[in-house]
């Protein structure tokens, strides 16, 4: 595959992406070399890292907990002092290998570590590969609010190796689907198509539709990379899935949701939404529904979650002047950004989802 050039990096992908990150860390000026793992790449992927790696002079492991419960400030601080006394500075790199946790929270502490030092990602979930890694988005949520606290910043490079998704669960898997869903519905029908068929599940298949996926985020990123107008669109189904995914964390009653479970559930209701006011085709809506139900399963959300959850939506970073703002759909790959619904309306799109 070739790799794909972003906004002052590069995307390299499986064998060659090792190549380029050997030759990189052997020719640029790095006094250390530091990994930040959480708990679970630490055990899975680590040692398949470290075996592609050839530069073996100064390596420090760095491990955090693992869960989106974890990417916080508190652990940013943690990851701080780890790099002050192991002896980080200006010419030390930081390499993040995980989730989306890892590199959200990874670039935001490099960013920000001497004023910042340079980072680079290495996703090993399929939700990191097609969205969080990409993009030069860091940061970490604040009271469980999603990604509040954070700043756009270039990593040296991204690298894709999928033979890390051989580690992951089957409900985790699943979780990178929605993101991937999200671009078939914003960008193109083709590879909606592919999703719906259960492509995925296919490993030949499976590379294409990565690929495909960080084409158009990067297409979009490229055109509009501080978010101000078109990138906003990567946003669809997250105006809603936010607010249910830090609700889901804020109650210890609630079993957590995985990123893409919440906002599988956030593209159903907005999808609603979209047929509701913009004659999104129905056919389309219970077409992605039904797909929802039957990848994911049902959350039970029920009508006392509504005002806590409704509440929450007011933090978005995409609202303007109080109002709450989505990214709706007049069909596949046509929408709307900035657009408002009214609160009863995402009520009904609540029921929907539950009906």
């Amino acid at each position: 595959m070739n790799s794909i050039q972003s906004t002052n990096y590069t995307i390299h992908f499986e064998e060659y992406a090792y190549l380029q990150l050997n030759n990189y860390l052997d020719n640029n000026e790095i006094s250390s070399v530091f990994v930040l793992v959480d708990e679970n790449t630490h055990e899975y992927c680590y040692t398949q890292f470290i075996d592609k790696c050839s530069y073996k002079k100064n390596i420090k492991i760095i491990e955090i907990k693992a869960g989106e419960i974890n990417k916080n400030i508190t652990t940013c601080v943690d990851v701080w002092k780890r790099l002050t006394d192991l002896g980080a500075d200006r010419k030390s790199i930081l390499i993040n290998l995980g989730g989306g946790m890892v590199t959200d929270l990874g670039g935001f502490v490099a960013s920000t570590f001497k004023r910042g030092i340079k980072f680079i990602n290495i996703p090993t979930t399929l939700l990191s590969m097609v969205d969080a890694s990409v993009g030069s988005k860091t940061g970490v949520d604040l009271d469980n609010l999603k990604n509040l606290i954070g700043v756009f910043s270039n990593p040296e490079m991204v690298l894709i190796d999928t033979t890390y998704l051989a580690t992951l669960s089957e409900r985790e898997m699943c979780s990178g689907v929605a993101e991937i869903i999200k671009y078939g519905l914003t960008f193109d029908i083709k590879l909606l198509n592919e999703v719906k068929n259960d492509n995925w599940k296919i490993v030949s298949e499976l590379k294409d539709i990565i690929y495909r996926s960080i084409q158009i985020k990067n297409n979009v990123v490229l055109q509009d990379p501080k978010e101000e107008n078109l990138r906003k669109v990567l946003n669809y189904g997250h105006t809603v899935g936010h607010a249910i995914e830090s609700y889901f964390l804020e109650h210890d009653s609630l079993e957590n949701l995985t990123h893409g479970e919440a906002i599988a559930i956030g593209m159903v209701i907005e999808a609603y939404l979209s047929q509701q006011l913009h004659n999104f085709p129905i056919d389309e809506l219970k077409s992605l529904k039904e797909y929802i139900h039957n990848t994911f399963g049902k959350t039970t959300i029920t009508t006392e979650h509504y005002a806590e959850i409704l509440e929450l939506m007011k933090h978005d970073k995409k609202n303007m002047n109080g109002s709450v703002r989505y990214i709706l759909l007049k069909d596949v790959s046509d929408f709307i950004i900035n657009a408002t619904a009214p609160t009863e309306l995402v009520k009904e799109g609540l029921d929907y989802y539950n009906s």
